[in-house]
């Protein structure tokens, strides 16, 4: 049974196995001191990590580590292993278990003490203190086998080595995610537009994401029926009254109420649809919207803030994107967001891009609470619809675009810096963030249309670079950083590498 985790409890029932590697060779008395040891390292780690790290007996020979990484494989709570080769272990005994494995892997290079004790070391203790030596051995067999992996050094009670492995756990959430999601396409992608196109065979080969179509009036339908549950509706327009600031023409008595008890009734009919397909992500095209009375607003950014993925314009990429970002970050402050740049502030020396979108930006990127409101929406041709209004708070975010190449899959990521609005924006009521990339507005700029990157991005503000870069790792994909180390011709040069490697990897 495919294991499918609840979107609002994202990382719930993963876990990582902690693997030690050794041998025979150095006696029972060495192999029980590395036992001890290894239990002591993975008791430390334990607690830092955001998912469960699962401690495994000490692998010696080769038949016990093939085991172990089928084991490992086989298993849909297993989201990745670490490995840390506390002794000297063979790497010709890894290579069967390593050509198996099919779950990322994290090599961590660490031991079990801080400090040498200098005046006391023999040769038993550099015998059992060896993993400068056989995780060299072990990071050959790696480097041989051409396994994506990831690497975290150091001692793991240093808080930089525990965040490192954090990270990568995240991204291995994140990774799972997509791995085991189904994706629901209400309608087919807008009219006319290029980068919302894609393979979705490759991706479910690549990515192992099923994508899939359902017509819009299955969702009317389910709208409909929720319409009937006078109860239900009740309950959620009290919710929203709770929550946000509601427009006072929108509250109980007011004369736009109905159309917020409808924005109620497609949020209901969306989970409900989507609870039935199994779906964590979807999309909406406000182009087919069938009998639906609003284009959905309201519903969808609920939605991401419970941790689905979301793409407008049927872009079901950026839902996977939203989707793995919302897992990768589940428990931290900020979140994920469908986002586009829409406009500029082309101001020389203070460029600014304002990003928003119609109506679906989530709410997780902001502490205030939204106000909610209503405004009609000139494209479309339905009724005005319901929708929160907030700005994202200042801070480090990444904005990152899924992009289909043909030969595969490419993810740009720009590191920015979102900021406060230079005015207010009092005629622009939609969900919106400014930022200011990083390195600089032009550098950012022609990096991102040179990738050939989307113009739908998620920004999210809960996970930084570093878990953006992993989980392209662990998917496979052409990985492209725009950040305040990038320059026109070093990304140029990068661009060329990344397709000239991924196409040799992939094969002619």
């Amino acid at each position: 049974m495919t294991h499918v985790v609840d979107p609002a409890e994202t990382l719930a029932g993963y876990e990582v196995w902690f693997l030690t590697g050794s041998q025979g060779l150095y006696g029972e008395e060495t192999l029980r001191q590395v036992e001890e040891q290894s239990r002591a390292v993975h008791a430390q780690l334990e607690g830092a990590l955001p998912v469960k790290l699962v401690w495994k007996p000490v692998l010696k020979d080769a038949d016990g580590i093939r085991r172990a990484l089928i084991e490992a494989s086989a298993d849909d709570k297993v989201i990745g292993v670490t490995t840390w080769m506390h002794t000297f272990s063979p790497a010709k005994m890894w290579i069967g278990g390593l050509q198996a494995l099919t779950k990322p892997l994290l090599h961590l290079h660490t031991q079990a003490n801080v400090t040498l004790p200098w005046s006391d070391i023999d040769f038993d203790f550099m015998n059992l203190n060896q993993a400068a030596h056989g995780d060299r051995e072990f990071g050959y067999a790696l480097a041989r086998l051409g396994v994506r992996h990831a690497t975290a050094v150091g001692h793991v009670s240093d808080p930089r080595v525990q965040q490192r492995v954090a990270n990568w756990t995240r991204a291995a959430a994140g990774a799972a995610a997509v791995r085991e999601l189904k994706l629901t396409r209400f309608g087919d992608n807008m009219r006319y537009v290029a980068v919302t196109e894609g393979d979705k065979t490759e991706a479910e080969i690549e990515l192992g994401v099923q994508v899939n179509t359902w017509a819009v009036n299955e969702l009317a339908e389910a709208v409909a029926a929720a319409e009937a549950d006078t109860a239900a509706v009740d309950a959620l327009v009290a919710t929203y009254q709770q929550d946000y600031d509601v427009d006072p023409s929108l509250r109980d008595g007011g004369d736009r109420h109905q159309s917020l008890r409808d924005g109620a009734a497609i949020e209901i009919g969306l989970r409900t649809l989507l609870a039935q397909n199994g779906s964590a992500a979807f999309t909406t095209n406000f182009e087919d919207l069938g009998t639906l009375k609003q284009l959905p607003g309201l519903a969808v950014q609920r939605l991401m803030a419970d941790g689905y993925g979301f793409g407008a314009e049927g872009d079901w990429k950026t839902a996977v994107l939203v989707r793995a970002m919302n897992v990768a970050g589940a428990g931290l402050p900020g979140g994920a967001s469908l986002m586009e740049d829409y406009t500029y502030d082309l101001t020389p020396g203070a460029e600014k891009i304002l990003g928003a979108h119609m109506l679906e930006v989530s709410p997780t990127l902001t502490t205030t609470k939204p106000t909610l409101e209503i405004h009609p929406l000139g494209i479309g041709g339905k009724d005005d619809p319901v929708r929160l209004v907030f700005t994202a708070d200042a801070g480090e975010a990444v904005v990152v675009a899924l992009s289909d190449t043909r030969d595969g899959f490419r993810l740009t990521a720009n590191v920015v810096d979102v900021v406060p609005p230079t005015a207010a924006l009092p005629k622009l009521p939609v969900g919106r963030a400014v930022w200011e990339p990083r390195p600089s507005f032009p550098v950012a700029a022609e990096a991102w249309l040179t990738a050939g990157a989307a113009h739908h991005t998620v920004m999210t503000t809960a996970v930084g670079l570093q878990v953006v870069e992993d989980f392209a790792t662990m998917v496979g994909t052409e990985f492209l950083v725009i950040d305040e180390h990038t320059s026109e011709r070093g990304f140029r040069d990068e661009l060329r590498l990344q397709q000239t490697w991924h196409r040799l990897d992939r094969g002619f």
